[in-house]
């Protein structure tokens, strides 16, 4: 059975394997998580405002995004926006979204829902009596939240926040739905191109497996750091 392997494809396919591909995955994972926090955290605020009507707008978008698939947020961004971007904007055609473009704002948006629930348990788990310290000493909700609270949250969740990245890492695979030459779609064209299915996908779980656990154990680590910190 395994006679017939030939991994040497692997070989001659790694320039374009990471260079291209992973490289293309990086890039996409990095801009989603940053993009996915800062929107996340807008989120966590508005969940936690006083005014209701914010935090019940907050509360449900959290919820849609978190009961939908992801592929098929991928897909409705894609196919479907363009149409509701004519509609809006009252053009004779659909407004052109690239599958690089839609995909990172598919990804912003869903894993704000997932960035915004962490950021809010971790703004929570700050003792009340700081905001109304800084309240005391004259600082503004917003000065309270920027200098005191935000950065206590961020530093209390930054493990989770790493976790749900590698899940968006691992992710950012399903862009290989939109035929965009990820690492996935670079080795599934190699596969293709060549006849060699088995070897490539392995090679590209084995990727995927290695980075995942490299980085799982990274993520402990700083735990443990932040832990004796503490």
């Amino acid at each position: 059975m395994f006679d017939n392997l030939d991994f040497d494809v692997i070989r001659r396919s790694l320039p374009y394997l990471f260079l291209d591909g992973m490289s293309f995955t990086l890039m996409l994972t990095g801009l989603s998580a940053l993009g996915g926090l800062v929107f996340g955290t807008l989120i966590a605020l508005m969940r936690l405002s006083s005014y209701k009507l914010l935090g019940r707008i907050a509360g449900l978008y959290v919820d849609f995004m978190r009961s939908l698939p992801l592929v098929l947020v991928i897909f409705w961004f894609y196919f479907l926006v363009p149409y509701i971007g004519q509609w809006l904007t009252g053009a004779s055609r659909p407004i052109r979204v690239g599958a690089f473009t839609s995909s990172l704002v598919t990804f912003i948006m869903f894993e704000a829902a997932y960035f915004s629930e962490i950021m809010r348990a971790g703004i929570q788990s700050i003792s009340r009596g700081q905001p109304a310290a800084a309240s005391a000493l004259g600082l503004t909700y917003a000065q309270s939240m920027r200098y005191i609270v935000l950065p206590q949250a961020f530093r209390n969740m930054l493990p989770v926040l790493l976790t749900q990245t590698i899940v968006l890492f691992q992710d950012t695979s399903l862009v290989y739905v939109l035929s965009i030459p990820d690492f996935l779609g670079a080795a599934s064209k190699v596969a293709q191109r060549d006849g060699r299915l088995v070897e490539m996908y392995l090679f590209a779980a084995l990727v995927y497996f290695v980075i995942s656990c490299v980085a799982s154990y990274g993520v402990r680590r700083l735990q443990a750091r932040i832990a004796i910190v503490r």
